[in-house]
């Protein structure tokens, strides 16, 4: 396995705020060096362009030649070569080695270089895409790569982000900006930034934008995507900033015309490349092994030759002593002869490391790897796309996978959202049209604002629909139309809709093919179009989804004045607000169990209709929430929560995430060849586990663990006797685990390049949960502390526990993790980073010692693919980042599962018997020279011919050892994908360890003593015959038999025979008749007799019957006893009973209770919620925020460039004005500023201290009349509810001790009013000073 790089831990280096941008000054950048390599310094502010490639020009040749002697195979050849190179001491010449090693290295240096100017053309690609940067007074077409920091860029809809960059303006009203992020996170929801208002306000044209000398003061270049702390400083003022004024590059522009930005950071320095990681070497397990075989060979034919030169030194003393008068040839002492003559050894053995075995062994790489692109059954069509092997060295790895990382969106999903299927008020409303034929006479015609996508029809519901004589039936539509966030536009007499989420668009535009169009909406109003009648419905409040509330809520005044409130969310916040529960309750609750087996996504609709009293009652306390200037957020909460009460269902939604085809099947196939599979995605938890259902990676047996009961679980991970029994029973029922990226960056501390103090001051974005939530999970969490404490007695802890105490705390805790998740059928990771995907990747390689796999399609995968051992890029709609970067590329993740049980497992396969076959016939040949040196004085004499030597492992035996390692099949590939079982063989390292090594060198040993001493126990007798007993001769009896021999064995071992076999054989054979007879013959013989000294050699041993009949007898020894005893092995094997575990009764009797314990409570019914909405929008809309005004009130400069600077592409219609500048109302503008203030205050606490002193603040000259605020009051959090969740109050639920009924509790005021106290004023802040224990 490879070593896994894993950074230490460094100080706190990137909290000081010493990164400087100015905006359009080039000169003050460019005077700062940092330190460089030696003393080499290097610009401070990097440039634009990328560079992801491993080599240059001038590095190539040697860091490459660094790499390659890194095996101990090269080190071992080039030694051989220097010794070869010496007169004295050569047996060989040296050329015979050294050109076959460069050939090695040339063959592998070009495929590296290869893969390599991929990686160099990628690099152009991207940094040669355009760009507009402000050059003079006007923008002008660029590249990429001549962007700096401090750059002014104006970006246009669907443009992709070129830098890190912060948002000075927009079209949009006050600044807003949307982008896509998934190929930095993987989410598809929209998110937005804003600009500052004094940007907004100021910044309206090139030339303004040209004398913008702003300067922003921030933290150094890090890897946090989602954290960024800074400040603007313009005009002498101060202006703090946050990660939603920042735009990531890599983000896509949507729904906004046009925006601005200043480049922060640039290239290497920005967040997505900084989370990308460096390429690594990659070596398979088949090679390390090979590496450690090759110094255990050496060590032996040290060892051999040691000893041969031992027995020369005696052999020569007895010589000397007996033929005194041949001492003058001797002119060297004994020390000195036995000296030079083990060199000799040395030399005449390292044929036991062929270096034929590594140039096929490339050959074999590249072959399969062209199987794997010539694969009919991995080729997608519609895309043109086969699949890929970009590496060719990994290809037997892939036969030895046992965890599989993968991305969610793009990679097991297609990101569509369909809807699918509706329950209204008890009844199930099925798709009529499966199959589109209905689809194609548009059953919708009937409505003019249908836009004709809606793949669901169903006719009954439809004349209900139109009938209009079921409220509840309207009601439902009405809902779906009005409580969203969705924005709506009209473009060539079409509405098209801009949702925060793929699912609201998909609930929306069902209500509108269904007659109930949302039609437009202003601050305070939402216009439909109910079947063709157009209705007002005056909006008194919002109340947005947040993951914490599970729902959204729309309190609404209809045109005949009755306000109705309109609720969607979780059917477990849903139904315990229901009024009552009665048959269409039950009904209702049926029907969301069958789409949750149905892994449908889906979403409950309820509302009420409320009394004028009531509101009149509630929207005081409503408004004074609103103002509050700390724990708003939570106080809302409660606000809404009691409105959102006694609510009437109306029915529930069907959402499909589409999966992509036979993932399902894939998953459940490769789990059955004991792989892994864990899903790494920026996403929510509850959409990841929606699709974790769906793809069949859970199941409804399953217990799922989150991060709150796996930190119970790893606090009695040391107690042995409690950790072993505890992991059997996990063996025994299925359990998963759900954790999130926060409690990854407290697992992951050994691991992180990141200083340890961020970790710890990361903001922890820890929601309050739900009235009686908490009590529950409590109950849940020590329901699982009991199960470990009841699982067995306590033993004393053994010495292996002893050691892992001895670790450091976090290596611990790592280890504890990592040996609870491999227990677990399943494990998802949410709303986690590129680099925590890397992380986790490089821990499972870190404790587990595994093979894995990392696949994924966007750039958010790349940091996970180049750290696993093997990296599989989907050629997906998230650009080909993934692609560029991956090992594989695949058009579907379905291919998978032929990739691995099929090419993986047959190349795995393939090269283990390649190898053990080469080291058996290389043994079996070459060891009878060390036995030929017992006889000749240990002179070193060959045995064989030396074209023989030569030709031996070129023609004699080379063609079907290749055979093997290309065309060889155990089972067919339907057999492979029916019976995934077989690749657990892989797994376990079987079909080549240090035990089949060793049976291979034994084997070799055997097949050489019987082919040499046989010919020397009968050579006495031969001679009587009238055969030759020559020296000559005899080698080649000895040289036949064994090529016959290891001829018979690669016959037995061959199991997928073709006429292509059957003809490597022949001409293997053939090649020895030919090449023999050329090279004994007279014609040679006479040109150079030194160099072909072996004149009809074969001839005259064929010629005699007995020698024929030594020939046979050894061949017949050799592989007769071979045969039986493989038959005999096989028979035993069949009739021996598998093993099974079968849980002591003891063990029994301890685990099922635990387990009855900790499924008590759990519900029955499984909620499929899942949404991919996130709040914050519904605040933007009733503060007129994201509102656009008429264009009469629109009055600035458009700071568009000029038309000679457009390219001929660039689209007109980009050329009139693009700001729409909104005044907000005084009320409004106060709500920001509190909401602001909040949560400046509240959301980062542990930098406070840091930024107290140049987060400045400063009252804007303009709005005196208003209360202070600075510029980021202007600004929208990203999240609203981040006071609520690190701010602790008296306001927190969790410390109720019972779980209340909240529908029966009495609210007779505010709850965070003392009903004794004078009332405050609405600006007013609780004095109550609160601890972060309080909650």
């Amino acid at each position: 396995m490879d070593d896994v790089y894993l950074g230490e831990d460094l100080e706190d280096k990137d909290t000081a705020f010493t990164w400087e941008v100015k905006a359009n000054d080039h000169a003050y950048h460019e005077q700062f060096r940092r330190k460089g390599f030696l003393c080499w310094r290097q610009k401070k502010y990097r440039s634009n362009a990328i560079h992801t490639a491993k080599y240059n020009f001038f590095s190539f040749l040697p860091l490459n030649l660094f790499e390659q002697f890194h095996r101990m195979s090269n080190l071992y050849f080039l030694l051989i070569i220097i010794l070869q190179g010496m007169p004295e001491i050569s047996t060989l010449p040296w050329f015979t080695l050294f050109a076959p090693l460069v050939c090695l290295l040339v063959i592998r240096a070009t495929r590296d270089l290869v893969d390599d100017i991929g990686r160099h053309r990628s690099d152009n690609i991207i940094n040669n895409r355009p760009c507009q940067i402000l050059r003079g007074k006007s923008f002008l077409w660029k590249k990429w790569k001549n962007l700096c920091v401090g750059d002014v860029v104006c970006l246009r809809k669907d443009s992709i982000v070129p830098a890190d960059m912060l948002l000075l303006a927009s079209t949009e009203p006050s600044s807003l900006c949307y982008v896509e992020t998934a190929d930095i996170d993987g989410e598809t929801n929209l998110k937005f930034r804003q600009a500052l208002m004094v940007t907004h306000r100021e910044l309206t044209s090139p030339k303004k934008m040209a004398s913008f000398q702003g300067t922003v003061t921030c933290e150094e270049p890090n890897s946090r995507m989602h954290h960024f702390v800074g400040s603007l400083e313009w005009n002498n003022m101060r202006y703090s900033l946050d990660i939603g004024n920042l735009l990531l590059r890599g983000c896509k522009i949507r729904n906004t015309d046009t925006c601005y930005g200043l480049v922060i950071y640039a290239g290497l320095d920005t967040k997505i490349m900084k989370n990308c990681g460096k390429i690594h070497t990659k070596r398979t397990k088949l090679d390390l092994l090979m590496n450690k075989l090759v110094i255990l060979i050496f060590m032996f034919i040290v060892v051999v030759s040691l000893l041969l030169t031992l027995g020369f030194a005696f052999m020569v003393k007895e010589f000397k002593g007996k033929h005194y008068y041949v001492l003058a040839l001797h002119a060297r002492t004994e020390a000195a002869e036995s000296f030079f003559l083990f060199w000799g050894f040395l030399i005449l053995l390292s044929v036991m490391v062929p270096m034929a075995m590594f140039i096929i062994a490339e050959f074999i790489y590249l072959g399969n790897s062209f199987f794997i692109n010539w694969d009919l059954n991995m080729y997608y069509e519609p895309l043109d796309m086969p699949a890929k092997a970009r590496s060719t060295s990994l290809n037997d790895q892939l036969g030895q996978v046992q965890y599989i990382f993968s991305d969610k969106t793009g990679t097991l999903t297609q990101n569509i959202m369909t809807f699918k299927k509706c329950c209204i008020n008890g009844c199930i409303y099925d798709s009529d049209d499966e199959h589109g034929i209905l689809r194609k006479r548009n059953p919708y015609a009937w409505n003019p604002f249908a836009d004709g996508k809606l793949q669901f029809y169903n006719k009954e519901l439809e004349h209900m629909v139109q009938g209009q004589q079921d409220t509840v039936v309207q009601e439902f539509w009405r809902l779906l139309a009005i409580c969203h966030t969705v924005m709506v536009q009209e473009k060539d007499n079409q509405l098209l809709y801009q949702a925060a989420s793929p699912d609201e668009e998909a609930l929306v535009t069902a209500a509108r093919n269904f007659g109930y169009v949302f039609r437009s909406r202003t601050q305070d109003t939402i216009t439909l179009v109910e079947l063709g009648e157009e209705r007002v419905y005056q909006v008194l409040a919002m109340m947005d989804f947040n993951s914490v509330r599970k729902r959204m809520s729309v309190l609404v005044r209809n045109p005949e004045g009755c306000i109705c409130l309109y609720t969607k969310g979780a059917d477990t916040v849903i139904l315990e607000r229901l009024h009552k529960k009665g048959a269409v309750e039950t009904t209702t609750e049926e029907a969301l169990a069958a789409f949750a087996e149905q892994t449908l996504r889906t979403l409950c609709l309820a509302y009420k209709e409320v009394a004028e009293e009531t509101y009149k009652q509630w929207e005081p306390e409503h408004q004074e929430a609103t103002l509050l200037l700390q724990n708003r957020a939570q106080a809302l909460h409660q606000v809404y929560n009691k409105m959102e009460q006694n609510l009437q269902l109306l029915g529930a939604t069907a959402i499909e995430d589409k999966l992509q085809d036979g993932v399902p099947e894939t998953i459940k196939c490769l789990k059955k060849g004991n792989i892994k599979m864990w899903v790494l995605t920026g996403d929510k938890p509850e959409t990841a586990v929606n699709i974790g259902f769906a793809c069949k990676l859970l199941s409804e047996n399953m217990l799922i663990l989150e991060d709150k009961d796996i930190k119970r679980l790893l606090e009695n991970y040391w107690n042995e006797s409690e950790q072993q029994r505890a992991f059997k029973m996990m063996t025994h029922h299925n359990i998963a685990l759900v954790i999130n990226g926060e409690f990854l960056d407290q697992l992951l501390l050994s691991l992180r390049k990141e200083p340890r103090a961020l970790v710890q001051n990361a903001v922890v974005d820890e929601a309050p949960q739900e009235l009686g939530m908490s009590r529950m999970d409590f109950l849940q969490a020590r329901r699982i502390s009991l199960m470990w404490r009841n699982i067995g007695a306590t033993l004393t802890q053994s010495p292996s526990a002893a050691s892992k105490i001895r670790e450091s705390p976090e290596v611990r805790r790592e280890r504890a993790f990592v040996d609870l998740a491999s227990k677990c059928q399943a494990v998802i990771c949410c709303r986690v980073t590129p680099k925590q995907k890397a992380l986790v990747v490089a821990l499972v390689k870190k404790y587990q010692q595994v093979v894995t796999l990392a696949i994924g399609d966007g750039a958010n995968d790349v940091n996970m693919i180049k750290t696993a051992d093997i990296g599989v890029g989907l050629a997906g709609q998230e650009g080909m980042q993934a692609v560029q970067n991956s090992d594989y590329v695949l058009a579907q993740f379905c291919y998978l599962q032929r990739l691995l049980l099929v090419h993986g497992r047959w190349s795995y396969m393939r090269v283990c018997k390649f190898l053990r076959y080469f080291f058996y016939k290389t043994v079996a040949s070459m060891m009878a020279q060390i036995w030929f040196s017992m006889f000749n004085g240990f002179t070193a004499q060959p045995l064989y011919e030396g074209w023989f030597l030569a030709l031996f492992n070129l023609l004699y035996s080379t063609l079907p050892v290749l055979y093997i390692g290309l065309f060889e099949q155990d089972v067919t590939a339907e057999k492979s994908l029916k019976m995934p079982e077989l690749y657990v063989a892989g797994q376990k390292d079987d079909l080549f360890n240090y035990s089949i090594f060793l049976q291979a060198i034994v084997h070799g040993m055997l097949t050489s003593l019987i082919n040499f001493f046989l010919p020397v126990l009968v050579s006495s007798d031969i001679s009587k015959f009238g055969s030759s007993s020559d020296y000559q001769s005899f080698g080649v009896v000895v040289a036949i038999s064994g090529l016959l021999s290891i001829t018979l064995e690669v016959i037995l071992v061959i199991k997928y025979w073709t006429l292509l076999c059957v003809g490597s054989i022949v001409l293997s054979l053939g090649a020895y008749v030919v090449m023999t007879s050329l090279t004994q013959s007279l014609w040679l013989f006479k040109i150079s007799p030194e160099t072909f000294p072996f004149l009809f050699a074969d001839y005259n041993v064929l010629s005699h019957p007995v020698s024929l009949l030594v020939i046979i007898l050894n061949v017949t020894l050799n592989t007769l006893p071979v045969l039986a005893l493989r038959v005999v092995h096989r028979a035993v094997s069949k009739l021996r009973p598998k093993e099974e575990e079968v849980p002591s009764e003891e063990e029994e009797v301890a685990v099922e209770p635990a387990v009855r314990h900790l499924r008590r409570g759990i519900p029955a019914r499984r909620s499929s919620y899942a949404f991919s909405h996130r709040e914050g929008y519904a605040d933007l809309i009733t503060q007129g925020t994201i509102l656009r005004k008429s264009m009469g009130e629109s009055i600035c400069v458009s700071p568009n460039p000029s038309e000679e600077d457009l390219p001929p592409h660039h689209p007109s219609q980009h050329r009139g004005s693009i700001f729409n500048p909104r005044k907000i109302s005084i009320l409004a503008k106060m709500k920001w500023s509190h909401h602001a203030k909040a949560s400046q205050e509240e959301v980062h606490p542990d930098t406070g201290s840091q930024t107290e002193k140049q987060a400045t603040l400063y009252l804007n000259p303009s709005d005196t009349q208003k209360p202070p605020t600075t510029s980021s009051a202007m600004s929208v959090s990203s999240s609203d509810d981040q006071a609520f969740h690190s701010v602790p109050s008296e306001y927190t639920l969790d410390s109720q001790p019972e779980r209340l009924d909240v529908r029966s509790s009495s609210w007779k005021g505010l709850p965070w009013k003392d009903p004794a106290s004078p009332k405050p004023s609405q600006l007013e802040v609780p004095k109550q000073q609160h601890s972060h224990n309080s909650s």
